[in-house]
């Protein structure tokens, strides 16, 4: 048996050597070493070889298995490495063709306006200031003049995740840290610009959108310096021609409290679909910093002043941009990124 052991290990070598494609090197495997090969034949002879000659024979017949499988892989590489120089000898590379150009990507349109808004303020004498989207119910109510019983604090309207932290439903609270991080030193004027979360969703609205906050606050700030400060904005935003119109509203954590329209960048205040016929578009709301605000977070109310605005950036955005469906920021479709190069 040891004779035919060393015939087959000859005799498998030889037609390794001279197969010439891989199917022909697949079908030498399957016949010295697959389940009905020569050396699995061989093997199961075994039982007829004298018992002291067993161990040397099933010894030697392992050891010749792990030689075929590595003459095998050998010669599997040699015929891979042959067949790619044969495919890079007979590809023809045109190098006067041009090339495959590489894509460009572009800003988000929300980007671009945050950028935008910095711009203008930091211009302005403006700090940027931030605070964390999950919000203790202190700063995002409680500080800003917004009672237990307000219906912002709804379950309805608002994402808590336990009954004193939620994710923060306005950029408001970031005007109380800062100024409890400065007081009593004047002037402050900061902008900040994050996420908010509320729970509204449809073509206008998004349970998760994006909010600018403003706020300066010194000795002798009035109303005045808002209008100036506001007028400015809208028009370095939406260009020099634009009017803007202050209305009386309310906000807990300002008195007295304004919505600022500006007048329709579609029709230029004369009247159209965009604004109801009423020539206004409305962009944001602002006021004088509440006496209590400003006494919780550390400064005299008797001693400084200051205003405030907040603005949804997609509302900015969509009026920029002339965009009628607030969902198509967040749908990351290219057709509508790519328009904003």
């Amino acid at each position: 048996m040891l004779d035919k052991l060393k015939e087959l290990e000859d005799e498998a070598k030889q037609n390794i050597e001279a197969v010439k494609d891989l199917d022909e090197l697949k079908e030498a495997r399957v016949r010295f070493l697959g389940k009905k090969g020569e050396l699995t034949k061989l093997l199961r002879s075994l039982g007829s070889a004298p018992p002291e000659d067993r161990p040397v024979i099933g010894k030697k017949a392992n050891a010749l298995r792990e030689e075929l499988e590595r003459a095998i892989e050998l010669k599997e590489q040699s015929l891979r490495d042959a067949r790619k120089g044969e495919q890079w000898e007979n590809e023809r590379i045109d190098v006067t063709l041009p090339g495959s150009p590489a894509t460009v990507g572009q800003k988000h349109p929300l980007t671009l306006v945050q950028e935008e808004i910095k711009e203008i303020f930091v211009g302005l004498g403006f700090q940027l200031a931030y605070g964390p989207e999950i919000e203790s119910d202190y700063y995002n109510f409680e500080a800003l003049n917004i009672p237990a019983d307000h219906p912002a604090r709804d379950m309805q309207d608002s994402y808590y995740i336990t009954d004193q932290f939620l994710l923060r439903t306005h950029t408001s609270p970031v005007q109380i840290r800062a100024m409890e991080k400065r007081a009593p030193k004047l002037p402050v004027r900061v902008i900040c610009l994050g996420k908010v979360y509320r729970r509204d969703d449809d073509a206008t609205h998004s349970s998760m959108f994006h909010q600018c906050e403003g706020l300066a606050v010194d000795s002798d700030i009035t109303f005045a310096d808002l209008k100036g400060t506001l007028h400015l904005f809208a028009r370095e935003m939406f260009g020099p021609g634009q009017k803007v119109r202050f209305r009386p509203s309310f906000f807990p954590f300002t008195e007295p409290s304004a919505e600022v329209d500006i007048s329709c960048i579609m029709c230029g205040g004369s009247g159209c679909r965009v604004c109801s016929n009423s020539g206004w578009l409305e962009i944001l709301g602002a006021g004088m910093v509440h006496p209590r605000v400003l006494e919780v977070s550390g400064y005299d109310p008797r001693k400084s002043t200051g205003f405030a605005f907040g603005m949804g950036i997609e509302r900015i955005a969509m009026l920029k941009y002339g965009i009628g469906d607030l969902r198509l920021f967040f749908s990351n479709d290219l057709r509508f990124l790519k328009q904003f190069n």
